[in-house]
C-alpha cells in the first residue's frame, strides 16, 4: 500500500475505487456495506463495480507498461455505457461533463467523467498500478519522467529490488 499523496481531481475516485482491494490480503471494501456506501453502490450492483475496479487495474498496468493482471472487459466497453454531454453555465460560461438525460449507472457515469477530466488534463497515464504482482495498488506517478513502477519504493520497489539482487548473487 501507497503512501503517496492522492491523485489529483477526479482521478482519485478511480485511485480509491481500485485500491478498495488489497490484493496481498485479499481484502475487498466493496463486500462491506461501508465499502459500498463510499460509491454508491448497491449490493446488487457488487459485481458491475468489481468488474470495473479489475477493468480499471487492468488499463492502470497498461499506463506502467505491463501486461493485465487478468482477464477482464475492456474499459472502453465498459465506459461506452456511460454517457456524458458537456454542459454550460449560462452565468459564468464554466463547462463541465454531466450524465446524458438518459442516465446510466452512476458510478460508472462517474468514472467515464473522472477519465474524461483526466484526459483533456494530460494526468491520466499517470494513473497507474503498482508492478508486484502481489500488490496491484492504484497510485498516482509524480516522477519528473513519468516512470514509477511500484506504489512504495520503501516497500514493493525495495522488494523487487532485493529479489533482483538475490537472485544475481545465487
Amino acid at each position: 500500500m501507497s503512501e503517496r499523496s492522492p491523485a489529483p481531481a477526479g482521478l482519485a475516485l478511480v485511485e480509491s475505487l481500485v485500491n478498495t482491494l488489497d490484493v496481498g490480503t485479499d481484502t475487498d471494501s466493496l463486500g462491506t456495506p461501508e465499502g459500498r456506501a463510499r460509491f454508491g453502490v448497491t449490493e446488487d450492483e457488487l459485481p458491475r463495480a468489481r468488474e470495473l475496479r479489475e477493468s480499471l487495474r487492468a488499463a492502470l498496468l497498461a499506463h506502467a507498461g505491463h501486461p493485465p493482471h487478468r482477464s477482464v472487459t475492456p474499459l472502453g466497453e465498459l465506459l461506452a455505457g456511460a454517457p456524458l454531454v458537456v454542459t454550460v453555465d449560462a452565468a459564468d460560461g464554466r463547462a463541465a461533463l454531466a450524465p446524458a438525460p438518459e442516465g446510466s449507472w452512476p458510478l460508472l457515469t462517474r468514472v467515464a467523467g473522472a477519465v474524461a477530466e483526466a484526459l483533456v488534463a494530460g494526468t491520466w497515464t499517470r494513473l497507474k498500478a503498482c508492478e508486484a504482482t502481489d500488490c496491484l495498488w492504484a497510485y498516482y506517478d509524480r516522477s519528473p519522467a513519468g516512470r514509477g513502477r511500484w506504489c512504495s519504493m520503501q516497500v514493493c520497489g525495495a522488494r523487487a529490488k532485493m529479489r533482483r539482487y538475490r537472485a544475481k548473487e545465487a
